[in-house]
């Protein structure tokens, strides 16, 4: 396994009536975030706020291409992110103890943080379809290139960290600074991993290393 410190790029924030960030997704304009009783946007190249839906936001967030999914209490809302109607929604896999929340291969994949899982889930029933395990608690879930991503956290620290899809073994980890969480992890499909920070209500971009290939 690999292990670095984490290369913070830029942090977003603090940001309007926004006291924690709970999940975080990326819809290749805007970066959004959970933030409680709201699901907030803002902008990665300003920095500044442009959106804000009202509706129950606790955990993860997902995009996959047309509609968000935020993670609400034991649900997984549908949403579309024009009008902010809630379209439809399915029951969270872990009853509200659900984490990160990511969208790949037509499924949405759900952390469990206590249970230290990431189960990939039918986006219309909620059915668990497969589920990979970590040895750490799980605050954040993404996919990009082929790649699976997590937000690692204990009593030592949290990290991010990239793990085999197939039986959890961890390929890489990128150490966050000291005092600082990841809460949510999304991935804009290049250098950049947008990290949730919790209650500082910061959002943060730490570097993704890129793999020699051949």
């Amino acid at each position: 396994m690999k292990t670095a410190p984490a290369e913070i790029l830029r942090t977003y924030g603090p940001f309007p009536e926004v006291s924690s960030v709970h999940g975080v997704s990326f819809d290749s304009d805007h970066v959004w975030f959970a933030a409680g009783e709201a699901l907030k946007a803002f902008d990665p190249q300003s920095g500044e706020a442009v959106r804000s839906i009202p509706v129950a936001a606790h955990a993860g967030t997902a995009f996959d291409g047309r509609h968000l999914f935020q993670i609400a209490e034991d649900r997984i809302l549908k949403i579309d992110p024009a009008t902010g109607a809630v379209l439809g929604d399915i029951p969270a896999p872990g009853g509200g103890a659900d984490s990160g929340m990511a969208w790949a291969e037509g499924a949405l994949w759900v952390g469990q943080y206590r249970e230290r899982k990431i189960h990939q889930i039918d986006p219309e029933t909620g059915a668990i379809l497969r589920t990979v395990s970590s040895n750490r608690f799980v605050t954040g879930v993404t996919w990009v290139d082929g790649e699976l991503w997590h937000g690692a956290r204990d009593e030592d620290g949290c990290e991010v960290r990239r793990i085999d899809p197939g039986d959890g073994q961890v390929l890489e980890a990128l150490e966050m600074p000291a005092g600082t969480t990841v809460t949510g992890l999304e991935s804009d499909g290049g250098e950049r991993l947008f990290c949730g920070g919790g209650d500082s209500g910061l959002v943060r971009a730490v570097r993704r290393p890129r793999r020699a290939k051949g």
